[in-house]
């Protein structure tokens, strides 16, 4: 986590922990509902409305905004604050679900996965540098590393091998990382298996 975002806990209850995440575009209240804006908008909610039920941080999808509308023109739009009009805090993924959602149109290897675009079948490579340089230049307060989400009823031996690529993907994305007001937050794999998921957290930390 970075200088220019912490969280505060405030109260716990077992392992249930609530408090507030304090980034550069303002206070969010933890736990909380994350409404998903694919391309930065919440789809037929404008800021304002998103402001009036009380919404503390919404979440953009770097795969889709990096086809279209491209990071480039989300950058000289201001960023995704810029370019949607929403001044609150903002998160973006790392296009790791797509690993998952889109595995018959991906390859995926050591470097990173190679994916088929959805919207006209062009081929884009996305590595955790690829990653880590779209979601700075989108400008999020928190950013994510890139993952792989296999299925949940992927062998043990199938998920141990996911989460440790997962974990060295993390140490590249960490690496190329340089953003000190956006935030990098850890990935934890391991499926439904309590050792491989305590492994992932154990090597993600």
């Amino acid at each position: 986590m970075s200088a220019a975002v912490s969280i505060k806990i405030e109260a716990c209850d077992g392992e249930a922990r609530a408090g507030f995440l304090h980034t550069p575009h303002g206070m969010v209240e933890t736990p909380t509902f994350m409404p998903v804006g694919t391309k930065g908008a919440v789809k037929g909610l404008t800021p304002d409305d998103l402001r009036s039920i009380g919404t503390g941080v919404v979440l953009g999808n770097t795969y889709h905004l990096y086809l279209r509308p491209g990071v480039d023109l989300v950058r000289e739009a201001g960023g995704l604050h810029g370019f949607t009009g929403w001044t609150g805090p903002m998160l973006t993924d790392s296009g790791g679900y797509q690993v998952f959602s889109l595995a018959k149109i991906r390859k995926l290897s050591e470097d990173g996965v190679e994916f088929a675009s959805v919207y006209d079948g062009s081929i884009h490579r996305f590595t955790p540098e690829v990653v880590v340089r779209a979601q700075q230049d989108l400008g999020a307060d928190i950013a994510m590393v890139l993952d792989e989400c296999p299925p949940a009823n992927a062998s043990h031996e199938y998920h141990s091998e996911s989460l440790r690529r997962t974990a060295r993907w993390a140490k590249r994305c960490w690496e190329a990382h340089t953003r000190r007001d956006q935030a990098l937050f850890g990935i934890l794999q391991g499926g439904l298996f309590p050792d491989l998921r305590r492994e992932s957290l154990d090597r993600t930390v």
